[in-house]
């Protein structure tokens, strides 16, 4: 063989590599692109802290649900768009407290809200075919909550801005299928969602603390599916 030949043939498979480095880029990218997009639902209970139940009491939880979007920006962070929908309850015989206990109120509070938040990934979570995928993770954000008490007894908003951070984790079963747990916090800038709050009653008995505020929480299951789809890239000219 010349060495014009060996020259030649070094060059074709430099260039069959090159194509071949290309291709592969190629489709990753696509991959990557394709598994941004997850959507899912969970299901669990709504929990309340406030005027009635000062401390968190598992009594108080009922059911709830919720839908959300997510979209993967990176391994490590994801951004989420979710609706949510449930009720929680409260009761002063919950309490040891004798002035609860001789107030006895109680009250039931259907509740809808819209949130936008973040996750922040502690470990490399992204979707592999033959791997462990899990992670656990923070998340924070801002949405805004309606509320329906009942009873209902003055006139004050049913609405407003809420605070949502938890915490939770995630695991990928089988692609595209994932699962997760969540336990997250709403702080709320209303003292109503027990319908004892910033109106003050004439009887002693039927105040509240206009001081704090409420709070809610949603302890969740979820599952989601990413949607996967292989790119194929254009030929080389």
């Amino acid at each position: 063989m010349s060495s014009a030949q060996i020259i030649n043939l070094l060059i074709l498979l430099n260039r069959l590599l090159f194509s071949g480095f290309f291709t592969g880029f190629l489709l990753l990218s696509g991959l990557a692109q394709a598994q941004k997009i997850e959507i899912g639902a969970a299901a669990g209970a709504l929990a309340y802290k406030g005027d009635i139940v000062p401390a968190f009491h598992p009594n108080t939880m009922r059911l709830g649900g919720s839908l959300f979007f997510r979209y993967n920006l990176s391994p490590a962070v994801t951004f989420r768009a979710e609706v949510m929908r449930g009720s929680f309850s409260g009761n002063d015989s919950y309490s040891k407290d004798p002035f609860q206990q001789v107030r006895n109120r109680s009250f039931q509070t259907s509740l809808s809200e819209a949130n936008l938040t973040t996750e922040f990934n502690f470990l490399n979570y992204q979707n592999r075919r033959f791997a462990l995928n899990w992670t656990p993770y923070v998340f924070a954000g801002i949405g805004y909550a309606r509320f329906t008490p009942t009873p209902k007894t003055a006139d004050y908003a049913t609405a407003g801005w809420v605070i949502p951070y938890g915490v939770g984790v995630k695991y990928q079963v089988n692609r595209p299928w994932s699962i997760g747990l969540e336990f997250g916090t709403r702080r709320t800038f209303s003292d109503n969602l027990d319908d004892l709050g910033e109106t003050l009653s004439v009887l002693k008995l039927e105040q509240g603390d206009p001081t704090t505020r409420d709070t809610y929480y949603f302890l969740g299951f979820s599952i989601s599916y990413t949607f996967y789809r292989i790119v194929c890239p254009e030929p080389l000219r």
